[in-house]
């Protein structure tokens, strides 16, 4: 109790510069905190979703019964489902048109590509935002310490006898907004990099469906 008393008294004692400094942190780290687990969220419903539907595809006897259903299931529809459902609606739009077979596969993979890149798009926004509260979040942090301890020593200068005692609770204080700093920092790096590679994967997988259909789409179209 004595040590919970004595920390939240360091804080509460900061100076008014500092106090600010710790409070941009606090509200960094919680504003961190939410983009991890609604971003952490959000990568594993498009793992999930992904997976539902490559069973689905690789199991359709038909892609046009597939393409109705997922026509019907739009709203509920992850992004591979999503990049299909493009490359159908291009491919069918060129068949109406009676085009030749490279013009509608070239069209259908067009418009996979843009829907592709929307929903890579949309996986990795706010990602930066983590990038950057690991990045700054530290010199913040440092900024608050260097302002507490630089106010510490300038309290000394009016003291007849300078000793430990007197100047350790303004380093105290000061070196919270660098543990601040770094409480911000730290989980945002590691949330950022691990994202990072599991929207790289997903990506990877795109490209493989968006290859594989396209070779469905080819073979289908051959007399």
């Amino acid at each position: 109790m004595n040590q919970t008393h004595t920390f939240f008294s360091l804080i509460l004692n900061a100076s008014p510069i500092v106090q600010l400094i710790m409070a941009a942190l606090v509200a960094i780290s919680i504003m961190s905190w939410y983009t991890i687990f609604h971003k952490g969220a959000l990568i594993r419903k498009a793992r999930a979703q992904s997976t539902a539907f490559e069973h689905e595809f690789r199991g359709a006897h038909q892609l046009n019964n597939l393409f109705q259903g997922s026509l019907a299931n739009r709203h509920q529809a992850g992004s591979l489902e999503r990049i299909f459902v493009a490359g159908m609606q291009g491919h069918t739009q060129m068949l109406e048109q009676s085009a030749r077979p490279e013009a509608r596969l070239e069209f259908a993979q067009r418009a996979m590509k843009a829907t592709y890149q929307r929903e890579l798009d949309g996986l990795e926004a706010k990602l930066p935002f983590l990038a950057s509260v690991g990045s700054v979040s530290p010199y913040i942090g440092l900024l608050g310490t260097v302002w507490g301890i630089m106010n510490a020593f300038m309290g000394l200068s009016g003291e007849t006898q300078s000793t430990l005692a007197a100047v350790a609770p303004g380093i105290a204080e000061a070196l919270i907004a660098t543990a601040l700093g770094l409480f911000a920092a730290i989980p945002a790096v590691l949330a950022y990099n691990r994202y990072i590679a599991e929207v790289d994967r997903l990506a990877l997988r795109y490209e493989s469906f968006i290859d594989d259909f396209s070779n469905t789409l080819q073979a289908n179209d051959k007399p």
